[in-house]
């Protein structure tokens, strides 16, 4: 701690150097090497090149509709708007950084993407005989998912960081996610379909450290805008609402044809309802004159799709789905109203959308309900052949028992969170160098540092608050009994 302190301190004392990296240049210069890597390593696999006709031909397959594209691409579609639109819009709560939250989050998901292609395939997809990664479909919803994975870090920094600085911690978080879902999947065997672990307790944590190494003591210098107001959080509730709608197709996008696709958005469906209803039970029973949060609503809602993500192609039962999704809108709505404001003053974690309560918490509780629902699978609920199917209990691991798979799911978890704090405070220390622009303390949160704004909205009232429109009511009609009394 005293390390990372003293750190601090001297990346704050060399604010003031003039060597800045700026945001055309980085952006040129990855473009520049993604179109050199992609033209030495990315190939087309069996099923998107022109020998399609070959291979079906060669392994008996009577029709193109047996194509992998006929069955995944609905799902990437789905996956794809939550990235671009459900991400993006979630994050534009904020009064005056919505311009930030959607066109960042473009960018950064459009670059990581394309490196995710790259570090994904040379773990899972590359052909050793001619040393190429062969994609298809498949392969971009992964990279969509390894995306994820930094949009989410990307919500703790909202507001905080440059763009450059998104870049760097999208390259490394890429890097990072390849790894540890290789070790994951791979090496330790573990199941997560929809990427509780993988996904979003990796993200989670990522994001929460690289805050705390970032943790700016005089960010109330920006207080008046670390807020939303009306349509703010009308276009925060947009990605809300898509992500919600989409949420069993991502949990369902790479899971096994037929049975287990099948169960994951089943699974998916019921606990993100269950989310809903407890959601707003708390949330009203936790303010003020019965009355709701719609931060609890935006972003609660999502976190039953999140811990039930390990599990989804599980023979969780669609009860047990629920009480998933009940247990979370509860953990994470509290999570909101108390630990949020415990960790900026405690821990020095100054998390801007709360993803410690949508995708941290509920991704170790996802994992803590994959790895007991792997453990207590039986033959006589699974059958043989659906045990081996669905834990793939093939090759190296054919000899593997449901007890011993579920303490590899926790393994996976652990793994996780270590990858997640570990890198996020390895990373953090490379943000805070005094070369990537960011903003000061009094500029945070605000669009136009970065951003050519209209000239309506170049000059803010110093004192803007959310609930600005009531008081403005509230003095109307004074002014109107006032009126009333004189005449």
């Amino acid at each position: 701690m005293g390390c990372v302190q003293s750190f601090r301190e001297i990346c704050d004392r060399q604010k003031n150097t003039n060597v800045r990296l700026s945001l055309p240049a980085v952006c040129f210069v990855w473009q520049t090497a993604m179109i050199i890597l992609f033209g030495v390593f990315i190939r087309y696999n069996e099923e998107s090149d022109t020998h399609w006709v070959e291979h079906r031909k060669a392994n008996n397959i009577s029709s193109d509709i047996e194509n992998d594209f006929y069955f995944r691409y609905p799902s990437f579609q789905d996956v794809h708007v939550m990235i671009f639109v459900g991400f993006g819009f979630l994050m534009t709560f904020l009064k005056r950084y919505s311009f930030g939250a959607v066109g960042f989050n473009f960018l950064i998901a459009a670059f990581g993407l394309q490196w995710a292609l790259l570090m994904q395939g040379w773990f899972h997809s590359l052909d050793y005989t001619d040393g190429k990664i062969k994609i298809g479909v498949e392969n971009l919803i992964n990279a969509d998912f390894c995306v994820a994975g930094c949009l989410i870090a990307y919500g703790a920094v909202l507001g905080k960081v440059s763009p450059v600085q998104l870049m760097v911690m999208t390259l490394f978080g890429v890097t990072l996610f390849a790894v540890e879902e290789y070790i994951i999947l791979n090496l330790i065997h573990a199941r997560d379909a929809g990427g509780s672990m993988v996904i979003h307790t990796f993200g989670g944590y990522y994001g929460l450290s690289i805050s705390w190494m970032l943790y700016r003591p005089n960010l109330d210098q920006s207080s008046r805008l670390q807020g939303s107001c009306y349509h703010s959080d009308v276009f925060a509730m947009i990605g809300t609402l898509f992500l919600w709608m989409f949420w069993p197709s991502f949990n369902s996008a790479i899971t096994d044809h037929g049975d287990g696709q099948h169960r994951a958005a089943i699974n998916t469906y019921l606990a993100l309802a269950s989310t809903v209803l407890t959601t707003v039970a708390i949330s009203s029973l936790f303010q003020k004159h019965g009355k709701l949060d719609m931060v609890h609503i935006q972003n609660s809602t999502l976190a039953g799709g999140v811990a039930v993500g390990t599990a989804a192609e599980f023979m969780l039962m669609p009860y047990g789905s629920l009480i998933v999704g009940f247990c979370c809108g509860i953990i994470s709505t509290l999570g909101y109203i108390y630990l949020t404001p415990f960790m900026e003053k405690h821990l020095k974690i100054q998390d801007t959308c709360g993803i410690h309560n949508l995708h941290a918490m509920p991704g170790v509780i996802g994992g803590i309900v994959g790895a007991i629902t792997a453990a207590a699978a039986t033959e006589s609920v699974y059958g043989r052949e659906g045990l081996v199917n669905t834990f793939d209990f093939e090759g190296a691991f054919k000899d593997m028992v449901p007890t011993r798979q579920g303490g590899h799911q926790a393994a996976g978890l652990c793994v996780a969170i270590c990858f997640g704090i570990g890198g996020g405070i390895l990373v953090g220390c490379i943000l805070r160098l005094p070369i990537w622009g960011d903003a000061a303390d009094d500029n945070c949160f605000d669009d136009e540092s970065y951003w050519e704004l209209p000239e309506d909205e170049e000059s803010v009232p110093p004192i803007l608050q959310y609930n600005n429109h009531m008081r403005n009511k509230d003095v109307e009609d004074s002014n109107f009994t006032m009126e009333a009394v004189r005449t």
